[in-house]
């Protein structure tokens, strides 16, 4: 019986605590849909930083926390407040959780549209077919 209260106790303490949100809203919070945005451009710059493909040899230069900084240029939001919007987010674990499944869902689109293109690459005329 007490190894049963035991589990209980420990199971409800469990999921009461993951109910609860331990970040405070941060007062210059990032929307959803712009944190989504932001993501998905940091894992493709990511993406590209870490595999190397990028034809410009002037790009080899930057680093990835040039990339990254690109980003938060883009958006214009500055790195503190990504920061603190990205720990709340994340804070959330059944919200983050979504926000994580739209940006797999839009990375996987990009993937699919870009192996389309190498599958049929455009012929703008100049290619003397045989």
């Amino acid at each position: 019986m007490n190894k049963f209260l035991i589990y209980f106790l420990t199971l409800f303490f469990l999921v009461s605590a993951c109910n609860e949100s331990v970040e405070k809203k941060p007062h210059k919070l990032v929307s959803r849909n712009r944190m989504i945005d932001m993501l998905v451009d940091i894992h493709l710059a990511e993406a590209v930083y870490q595999t190397g493909h990028y034809s410009n040899n002037a790009i080899k230069k930057y680093t990835e926390s040039d990339f990254y900084y690109s980003i938060l240029h883009k958006y214009k939001i500055a790195d503190s407040t990504f920061e603190q919007s990205l720990i709340y987010y994340s804070s959330k674990p059944k919200e983050f959780e979504k926000i994580y499944s739209r940006i797999l869902s839009r990375l996987n689109e990009i993937e699919q549209e870009a192996a389309e293109k190498r599958q049929h690459p455009v012929n703008n005329g100049n290619v003397k077919k045989e």
